[in-house]
């Protein structure tokens, strides 16, 4: 891969530089992390302004309503609009990340026409109903059914861990179509309107006191069969696109906030004395160094999910695993950096902090990516 920059690559740089700089300070103020309806305005309106500028679906394909732009661009809007302190995709994560990428490589012409330019816009929020209370890891035991009935699926279960589920109008869901067929193959995708009778959603309170993530109960909800992304009972290999995309690029914006962070931290223990403690500049060595290394890593994955029909492949187990862990060690010598200002609740570090326990577990916990780059990058025998 070519890491260098061509005239036009720098051009479009520039451009994106100085409408961030004037564009930012515009901004109106976050809302409060307990204000959804908020915080959801706030996501679509920064959505909309980038849909206005040019930069929503930026690496999107033109069909599906994208511009098209080449691997580097797009890991240039990364790196510039998190240097410039921009607004993260918020609410919009599922939709943007990897709903709206999974229906744009296995949607139907009349499906990526339906939801995918209300995701571009910054109109309609989706949110993720993959697992349940006892399918977590192993996701294929799923069992949420969903019975043909004529034109419609009725659709009986529960998720959980639903993601934005308070301010969603789609979920992204897995279903059992099939309950005789293997469990991985007796599951279907569908696209579910949040607003359907039989959907509830009851908010989970996380360690750090959000709510973002829900748990789902499903009672008899009928789902248009029109809404089935790819073949009935197909849904596992759908699936696996949607986690590529989730495991591979999803995270890559966050690399460059990580680097940052690390720069912050070196600041703070100059400012405190702490940096005259070798064996903690050495972890902050070893940090930006495994960052960089991972960056190098998001380069490579992004231009190879161009060159394979923009799915990503493998190589972002890879990330997933590395990154989890870093984060991980990042913010722990982020509490050793900083003492007692990393422990308040009403500390972004803290928050920070907590929120990184999750990295291992969601998105696939680093056993499954284990496993994954054990069979399918190494080779090895499938464990018994």
């Amino acid at each position: 891969m070519d890491l260098t920059y061509t005239e036009e690559e720098q051009e479009f740089r520039a451009r994106l530089r100085a409408w961030l700089a004037t564009t930012l300070p515009e901004l109106p103020p976050r809302p409060s992390p307990d204000d959804w309806p908020g915080r959801r305005a706030h996501d679509l309106g920064w959505q909309r302004r980038l849909y206005e500028a040019g930069y929503a679906g930026l690496h999107w394909p033109l069909d599906a309503g994208g511009r098209g732009a080449t691997p580097t661009q797009h890991l240039i809007f990364l790196e510039e609009t998190e240097r410039a302190g921009a607004p993260y995709v918020g609410a919009n994560f599922v939709g943007l990340l990897h709903a709206g990428p999974t229906i744009a490589a296995e949607g139907t012409a009349g499906q990526r026409a339906r939801w995918l330019p209300p995701v571009l816009r910054g109109e309609e929020v989706w949110c993720q109903g993959f697992s349940e209370p006892d399918a977590g890891s192993d996701l294929a035991s799923l069992r949420t059914r969903a019975e043909r009935d004529g034109d419609a699926y009725v659709v009986t279960g529960s998720k959980i861990w639903t993601s934005h589920a308070e301010v969603a109008d789609w979920c992204e869901l897995l279903v059992r179509t099939d309950a005789r067929a293997p469990k991985h193959r007796g599951i279907s995708w569908l696209a579910m309107p949040m607003d359907a009778p039989g959907v509830t959603v009851r908010p989970l309170r996380t360690l750090a006191g959000s709510t973002e993530f829900a748990q789902m109960f499903l009672d008899e909800v009928r789902v248009p069969v029109s809404h089935r992304v790819g073949a009935e009972n197909d849904g596992w290999r759908v699936t696996m696109v949607t986690l590529s995309f989730e495991r591979g690029t999803a995270f890559v914006g966050e690399v460059v906030a990580c680097r940052r962070t690390l720069g912050e931290l070196a600041r703070a223990a100059r400012a405190n004395g702490r940096w005259d403690d070798p064996v903690l500049r050495r972890r902050l060595g070893r940090l930006w160094g495994e960052f960089g290394a991972l960056w190098r890593l998001t380069q490579w994955n992004v231009s190879e999910s161009q060159r394979s029909g923009g799915i990503p492949g493998t190589g972002g187990s890879v990330f997933k695993l590395a990154y989890s862990h870093a984060r991980q060690e990042l913010y722990d010598t982020a509490a050793e950096v900083l003492g007692a200002r990393s422990l308040g609740l009403d500390e972004e570090w803290t928050l920070d902090r907590l929120s990184s326990l999750s990295y291992t577990i969601a998105a696939g916990t680093s056993q499954i990516q284990r496993n994954i780059v054990a069979e399918r990058i190494l080779g090895l025998p499938k464990g018994r």
